[in-house]
């Protein structure tokens, strides 16, 4: 079996990283902006480049499940496997779960998403504030948990790298 991720693989995760991290930045700097045109375009990007990650999982997950990841080092411990799995596993739901949160909070806020000013994508719920606002903390707290699990997974790849000196993070580059 091959010790590296396909090419594909390595696109897609780093091509996700660079916009999942940008969207990050982008929705911390742009919350607390008061009302005005700019704030506006920023949450149209903010959407825009959300429905992108959101369509990129789905090609990725396509892609996992026809591509077998390459196994992990035989050298990790059951504790460290388990670790390991659990953490992709956190990502993969959180890149699940933040898109669909956000869709469902602009849905219930009647802000509807229309992908790149193009293409209209339908509300999930109907109009309601409180649900809404109910939605926008479930939406801040997913990304935060994103941002822990974000921090471990990054401290991992190093801790491997620096310290196992093992081939975990040249798998991905």
């Amino acid at each position: 079996m091959n010790n590296t991720y396909t090419p594909v693989a390595k696109g897609l995760h780093w091509l996700m990283a660079v916009l999942i991290l940008g969207l990050l930045a982008l929705g911390i700097y742009m919350s607390d902006l008061p009302l005005s045109p700019q704030k506006l375009e920023l949450y149209s990007w903010h959407k825009w480049f959300g429905v992108t990650v959101f369509l990129l999982l789905w090609l990725r997950l396509a892609w996992r499940v026809t591509h077998r990841p390459p196994a992990l080092p035989e050298t990790l411990s059951a504790p460290m496997r388990l670790t390991a799995h659990a953490g992709h596993a956190a990502l993969y739901l959180l890149m699940l779960a933040i898109p669909l949160s956000g869709w469902l909070m602009s849905s219930a806020k009647g802000f509807q998403t229309v992908w790149f000013g193009v293409l209209p994508i339908p509300d999930l719920l109907g109009r309601d504030r409180e649900l809404g606002d109910l939605l926008q903390q479930v939406h801040k707290l997913l990304n935060l948990l994103l941002m822990l699990t974000l921090a471990g997974h990054v401290l991992a790849a190093l801790w491997h790298h620096f310290v196992l000196k093992d081939d975990t993070l040249r798998r991905m580059r």
